[in-house]
Parts: structure tokens; sequence; C-alpha cells
């Protein structure tokens, strides 16, 4: 069996100082049921292959009782694909030859270890017991674009029809540990067996190395139970874990971001309004101050920028990402200048807000038939979000784990490919400015990331040169001349071809 992993990284020889492996020489290493080989069929400045390439020895497992016993008897005890396709032999053999790299550790490129780098994986044979589809559902949702060809059973004979097995290309950007992790966790995923004895250490070897994205991934269960081997009480043990791990629900989050937000930002510096901040004794302003009175708070001036921007690109056609309750839509339902409004989010209970407050059950016939609400995830490549003149995607990139980021982006940019896209997402440097908030928190507890004004515009400007758009940053909310506005905004207009 075959693993290699490619990088364009410049100098592309650096991935020989990630692995602990010379590209100058060819090296081997013992293992339990055989041997494994690292060698570097090419290693330029420009790219750079590791293969790393497991011999098995079938007779040596069963005569040494190593792995399952063979279910359809004597024979396919010797004859079988463990020697040829990725199994959970070549997910120990990563750990055993690439175990440093694994650990993010690298005494010579200590900075490389933790910084992504464009890596190319290559499996020439992997079983898929789920087909294709499985194998974009658990690469696609870490970031990977994946490209899957169903093998044939014997390229001599077509007519024999295809097998269970696939080539898996993987192609992401990420720190090189963070691959291995994925590779070693889901290659036995893939097959749906180990060949070793699955107890208490194995739940533990999964929460180290799914650390960070497991408990978020979207197939969660389906790779705990085929991990464990379907072995109901550990099962159950690692599931417990996990949701511990990934806290509340995206309806419970979605409450709780609302509240927490709220709170934050009603407390931030409004704009100077024309109303006196102290009515004069005795005047009816001496009472709580009417919605049209008080200053707006920091997300009615974001959705009001937001919204002058979409206006301002002449759009007719707009989808809500990450709509939450409402708010947006509601502001856009105003404008006759939208036609067609679509609000998504992967929160039920957030959209069963967002009909209730638009009355979506008492609407107009004519009003209803502009705007739609549809649950789904910003992961997953969906054909209903083509064909939007805009898109908004208003403080929501924060709450995605950064590993996932990619896959967003390409659903966004590469598939939907709205001609305007409006981003907005918090300023981390602005967050010394609320004296409520501790030093070095987040302003919520699901957010993954806050990023500085620098981070969010080197991520953007990325964005724009890869797909083909071109961007420009807006400030919302009061502006400090150190640390700038609470809210940071990335307008992209795509260029044409």
């Amino acid at each position: 069996m075959l693993l290699t992993l490619t990088t364009t990284h410049r100098p592309a020889t650096d991935l020989g100082y990630l692995l602990r492996k010379n590209p100058a020489r060819a090296q081997s290493f013992n293992l339990s049921f055989g041997r494994a080989h690292v060698f570097y069929p090419e290693a330029g400045e420009e790219r750079c292959t590791a293969a790393l390439l497991v011999e098995v020895d079938p007779v040596g497992l069963v005569r040494n009782r190593r792995g399952p016993a063979g279910e359809g008897g004597l024979l396919d005890q010797y004859v079988n694909d463990r020697p040829y396709a990725a199994s959970s032999f070549l997910s120990v053999a990563i750990a055993d030859v690439f175990g440093t790299a694994m650990s993010g550790a690298c005494k010579e490129r200590p900075e490389l270890a933790q910084h992504p780098i464009p890596l190319r994986v290559v499996l020439p044979a992997v079983p898929s017991r789920g087909g294709t589809d499985l194998l974009h559902r658990l690469w696609e949702p870490l970031g990977y674009e994946v490209h899957a060809t169903r093998l044939p059973l014997d390229e001599q004979f077509p007519d024999w029809g295809e097998s269970g097995f696939h080539r898996l290309e993987l192609e992401t950007t990420q720190p090189l540990h963070q691959v291995l992790s994925h590779l070693y966790v889901l290659i036995p995923v893939l097959d749906n067996d180990k060949h070793y004895w699955v107890g208490d250490e194995e739940v533990a070897k999964l929460m180290r190395h799914g650390e960070g994205w497991l408990s978020t991934h979207p197939e969660r269960a389906a790779i705990t139970r085929r991990y464990l081997k379907h072995q109901r009480g550990l099962v159950n043990d690692a599931l417990a874990q996990l949701a511990d791990d990934a806290g509340t629900d995206p309806d419970e989050t979605a409450g709780l971001k609302a509240a927490e937000e709220a709170a934050l930002e009603y407390s931030v510096e409004t704009l100077p309004q024309s109303i006196p901040a102290t009515p004069p004794e005795g005047s009816p302003k001496e009472q709580e101050p009417t919605p049209e009175e008080r200053a707006p708070s920091l997300n009615e001036q974001r959705l009001g920028s937001v919204l002058a921007v979409l206006k301002g690109s002449g759009a007719t056609s707009v989808v809500d990402l990450g709509c939450g309750e409402g708010k947006l839509l509601r502001a856009l339902l105003k404008e006759r200048q939208f036609t067609r409004i679509l609000g998504m989010d992967v929160s039920h209970h957030s959209l069963e807000t967002a009909a209730d407050r638009l009355h979506l059950d008492r609407m107009p016939p004519k009003q209803k038939a502009r705007i739609g609400l549809l649950h789904g995830s910003l992961m997953y490549r969906d054909a209903r979000l083509t064909g939007f003149d805009g898109a908004s995607v208003v403080e929501v990139i924060e709450h995605l784990d950064p590993p996932r980021l990619a896959s967003f982006e390409r659903v966004l940019f590469e598939f939907a490919r709205p001609g305007t896209v409006v981003v907005t997402t918090p300023n981390r440097e602005y967050n010394v400015k609320w004296e409520t908030l501790p030093a070095g928190k987040f302003r919520h507890r699901d957010h993954r990331f806050e990023w500085t004004r620098a981070e969010f515009q080197t991520w953007a400007n990325a964005v724009a040169e890869r797909f083909g758009y071109r961007v420009r940053f807006l400030p919302v909310g009061p502006e400090d001349a150190a640390v700038g506005a609470p809210t940071q905004m990335g307008i992209f207009e795509r260029q044409a071809t």
C-alpha cells in the first residue's frame, strides 16, 4: 500500500525537515506486520514528494495470529487486499514512521510545523464501504478538495465492472501534522475495520488525534462508530466526550450567540446623535428613549452597512448565509430593489424564529414569493445557492474551525459565485475597548478565532485572488485611531472573465 505527500511550498524540500526524513536517501523501518519504506520520487525547490510504501506480510499475520480472522474460510486468511489497499495497517505505519511530524514538532523548522502549507495527498487504492459519496462527506468538511475515482475489478476485463476501491486524491492548505492526524483516523474509517483488537485505549487515541476537528465534524458519529469497530460501549463513551468538546448544538448556540453578543455590543460607544444625551428637566424625553431616539447598536450599524453595500451593488437577488433570526432578511424585504431573497442557516431554531419574526404565515402572497428560508451548511456545495447577484455573511466565519474555512470558500466563491459578497467579522484589536471583556477572551464562547485587521485582509486578499474577485475593506462602528472599528467588512466583487 502506498501514500504520497506532495507540497509546492518553497523551498519544497522543507517537507523533509517536517517529516524528519532526509530526501537524499531512502529509509526502511520494521513494523510488527511487515516493513515500511520512505523515499522521495522528486525533491526540488518548487516541488517535493514523499512516499510511504508499506509491505504487509499476510502469511506472517496468519501464522502469528495478527489481524482479524478470515471470515470467508482458510483461503481468505491468505488471499486478501491487506497488502495493497489502505487500511489500519497504513495508519499504524503513519504513526510509527511519522510520529514526530504528527505531534507538530520540528526542531529545524519549528515555526513551519504549525504553518499551513499546500499539500496534495494521493492514496492509489482505498476501500470505501460507502462509495464515492462517503469520501466527499468525510474529507470536504475538513477543507480538502476531493478527487475520487472508482477502480475497476480488472483493467484488462472492463466488463467485470467496478470494484469497491477508489483512487483518492486530496488537496488542501493546512499544517502537515493536521493532515497526518486526519489520515490516521479516517483511513481505517473508510475500511470500516481494523487489524488489531479495539479496546479502551482506542477511545483515547481517537480523542487525541481528533482534537480540534472531530467534535464539530458533521459525520462524527459515523466516524466514531467505524473507528471503534461498532463496539457500543466504546462508541457511547467517545460520543459523550465529543459532545462535551463540541459544546452546545447549533440551535443552542444560536440563542447563546444572540444573547451574549447583544449584551456586549450595546455597550460599544455609539455614533453621535442629534438627540441630546440628557434631555431638559421635565421633558418627556426623560423617560426611556424610543428605538427611534436612541443611538443605533453596533449590530444595527453593521446590518445597515451591509444593506447599503448590497443596494449600491445593484443586486436584485440576495442570499444571506448564516441568516440567524432574520434581522437582515427583514431589512432586505423593505427594499423593493430586492426581488429574490433567501436566508440559510444551520440552526432549525433560528429559522423558526426568523419565520415568526417575518410573519411568513401571514405575509401577502406577492411579498412571500420574494423570500425563502433554507436549512443548510456552509460546508457543502448546494445548487440552491447559485444564481444570486449578492451574498451576505454577517458575523459567521469566526464560528467556523479554521481548517473548515477552505470548504466554505469553495462553496461560496467557487460554486455559488455571486457577483458581490459582503463579509463581516469582529476586529480583535478593538476588544481592549470593552472593560467587561477579559484580556485574551473572544467576544463569544463559540468563536473559533477572531482576526486582527491585517489577518482579515490577508485572508480576504488570498480568497479574492484565488477565485477571481477584487476586494475592498470598510470599518463598521465607531473607529478608534489606534485599534480601528469593532467590526471589519470585506466587500468582494466578482471580476469579469
